[in-house]
């Protein structure tokens, strides 16, 4: 498998069956299952797919929050996770959320957090500021950061009451020619190990990974799904 640089993913004839099915697999485990419940504020996590806004602009139309935080900065460039944008991820969102019908009055944005915990912490903060105490909070993010995010969740705003929620839909149903399976699947392999890794540094809660998601990580090593992954870093403990 070669990696050809921004732009030039890898070379096609390895995307084959073998390695869509043990890409379910992860892609099962990083969710979550929970149902939705209607809370005070809904706090939508960017990333490089505006369809999550899109989502959190439906879930506010349907009655599940009076408002929301709309958090994320620019994180990425040159990276998988690039978004090629020259905005905070914060500000495309609310662009996308408000073309689609949630009122702008009804946004908070916070738009300095680089990763997934200061998401958390920065959205927490920004609410205290603002003399909010929520009593829950509705999570919005892409389908495969759901048990991440309730993982931090448990490190930075212990305590609060929460649900995750993303838009559904299959793993092929996931893929964009934006967003092709040649890079989310690196993606996905990166976000499982930090799940592990996280855990060991005390940034996440420790979460329990099977088996079959430990094989189906192996395997896809081994095919060359490597390039989101943190060099370095031993596999769980005990499995």
């Amino acid at each position: 498998m070669e990696w050809g640089g921004a732009g030039n993913w890898y070379k096609q004839e390895v995307m084959n069956e073998r390695a869509i099915e043990l890409a379910r697999v992860i892609w099962a485990y990083h969710q979550l299952g929970q149902e939705a419940e209607r809370a005070e504020w809904m706090v939508v996590f960017g990333t490089n797919d505006t369809r999550v806004a899109e989502y959190a602009a439906e879930m506010y139309g349907r009655g599940y929050a009076e408002r929301m935080v709309i958090t994320g900065g620019m994180a990425h460039g040159g990276d998988l996770l690039a978004t090629g944008w020259t905005r905070p991820e914060a500000e495309v969102f609310a662009d996308v959320a408000a073309e689609r019908g949630a009122p702008r009055e009804k946004m908070l944005l916070e738009p300095r957090a680089m990763n997934t915990a200061e998401n958390i912490r920065f959205t927490r903060a920004l609410l205290e500021e603002r003399g909010e105490r929520p009593e829950k909070v509705l999570l919005v993010m892409k389908p495969f950061m759901q048990r991440r995010v309730w993982a931090t969740m448990a490190v930075e705003w212990a305590g609060m009451g929460a649900t995750v929620t993303s838009p559904t839909m299959t793993l092929e149903e996931y893929f964009t020619p934006e967003l092709p399976a040649e890079r989310i699947i690196p993606i996905m392999m990166g976000d499982l190990q930090r799940i592990w890794v996280y855990g060991r540094r005390g940034w996440s809660a420790v979460q329990r990974v099977p088996g079959e998601v430990l094989e189906a990580y192996r395997e896809l090593v081994k095919m060359g799904f490597t390039q989101h992954l943190l060099e370095g870093e031993a596999e769980p403990d005990g499995e």
